[in-house]
């Protein structure tokens, strides 16, 4: 049977009405969280897949002492037990981390299953998360009698709860859902579904309770993401519902905000309408947002001219944004003398350089995302996913790029994560964790 296309009549969730069952937890629960043979496929070779290291947890970067003081839920580790290319993967996760390799060696692949456990995270169905199912299935991955084949990933989010993983397993073929899900916090399961009946939309979870009962059961939708949708079932009555809520809530606020970046010279060299709002994935209103930022912040307006200042040739006194008369902002470098050029006669690398610069020296006010709006700013790190972050670059401009990406994550709100073809020249930069891949 050919995979569901996404349909934008598809129902935003297909909830259960069944009333929650309190029963013990069965103790034959194995260590794949109840998931069905779906996406259990073939065993990864030794050694794990696509630059993975040997199988077993992924040691990642020693914390620094303000990580070790920071209570900001944070991705510290991405697991890519079989997706795509990837096969038992473990990547550990610093305040500025680069994938780095060859083309074909999976760093897109990388970030796109980040970004992917962000918008599940965020309470996205998994047909706008995954619109071609099928590619994110292991190449050599073999289907069941039933012809069914998945794919799964996971992370760990580490903030005031400790560390906490999230495990997914997806079925992609012939049906996209979710198939089994585990959240678990020092060896105790949080939360744990499995597909028990896949003639119903819904699978099966049951959660810590450490009440009366140990473990409450009810069924939850198969096309999102349970642990986002826990906070609505769960009602915090015991120590152990209370427990699951705040394992949920590191998880979520690690999840949530996160910016994927990938600017576009080409759409930053027009003129923009004016109050266009936040910046764009692409950074094509780059004009209208340097407008913004330069009336309301001095202080970060400042380092972002410091940061013009080092990476574009020529003088750089100041970087501003005027409007034309026509409802439109263009943005200018001001060279000093009178002289001024504007933004659109820059090259490829000077636009992405101030691009990225400016979403690293932004936050959620600015950027284009939908951050957990029930938690304060000071308790909340976002994530810029830059894929190409090296792209158009010259060496000075991304040395000078990657250590504004770790000037501004060590004040703990900005965390990066970039894929770059060669990290050679950011070996030898304090505060960055290089995760090499090979083909």
């Amino acid at each position: 049977m050919a995979v569901p296309p996404a349909s934008p009549s598809l129902p935003p969730s297909r909830t259960a009405r069944s009333r929650p069952e309190t029963v013990p937890l069965p103790r034959d629960a194995g260590p794949d969280g109840g998931i069905t043979p779906a996406a259990r496929e073939t065993p990864p070779e030794e050694g794990g897949g696509r630059g993975a290291p040997p199988r077993g947890p992924a040691p990642g970067p020693a914390p620094s002492r303000a990580e070790r003081q920071d209570l900001r839920p944070r991705l510290t580790e991405l697991r890519l037990s079989a997706f795509a290319g990837h096969r038992g993967a473990g990547f550990p996760l610093g305040p500025c981390t680069l994938f780095a390799g060859p083309s074909g060696s999976g760093k897109t692949t990388a970030l796109r299953a980040y970004e992917a456990l962000a918008r599940l995270g965020g309470g996205a169905g998994l047909y706008d998360v995954f619109p071609d199912p099928p590619s994110c299935v292991p190449e050599r991955a073999r289907p069941d009698v039933q012809g069914r084949r998945g794919f799964r990933i996971g992370c760990t989010a580490d903030g005031p709860q400790g560390p906490v993983r999230l495990d997914v397993a997806v079925q992609a073929e012939p049906e996209l859902r979710v198939v089994g899900e585990r959240l678990s916090a020092d060896g105790v399961v949080l939360l744990q579904t499995a597909l028990r009946d896949p003639g119903r939309p819904v699978v099966h979870a049951a959660w810590h309770t450490a009440g009366s009962a140990p473990v409450t059961r009810a069924p939850l939708p198969d096309d999102r993401l349970g642990t986002a949708l826990l906070p609505l079932r769960v009602a915090g009555r015991t120590d152990g519902q209370r427990r699951v809520l705040a394992a949920v809530e590191q998880m979520v606020v690690a999840l949530r905000s996160v910016f994927p970046c990938d600017p576009w010279p080409g759409r930053m060299r027009e003129p923009v309408p004016n109050g266009s709002g936040r910046l764009l994935p692409g950074c094509d209103n780059l004009a209208d947002v340097l407008w913004r930022t330069r009336a309301e912040c001095g202080l970060r307006h400042a380092r972002f001219v410091a940061a013009a200042r080092a990476g574009c040739a020529g003088p750089v006194l100041d970087v501003l944004a005027e409007p034309d008369g026509r409802g439109t902002v263009r943005a200018l470098l001001d060279r000093g003398a009178g002289s001024r050029t504007e933004l659109g006669r820059l090259g490829d690398g000077e636009l992405r350089y101030l691009a990225l610069a400016l979403v690293l020296l932004t936050g959620p006010g600015v950027l284009d995302v939908d951050p957990p709006g029930e938690v304060p700013d000071a308790m909340r790190a976002l994530t810029v996913l830059a894929d190409g972050f090296d792209r158009s670059l010259d060496p000075r401009q991304r040395t000078e790029l990657v250590r504004l990406a770790v000037r501004t994550s060590e004040q703990g709100h900005i965390r990066c994560v970039g894929a770059v073809g060669d990290a050679s020249w950011a070996a030898g930069v304090p505060g960055v964790t290089v995760v090499h891949l090979d083909r």
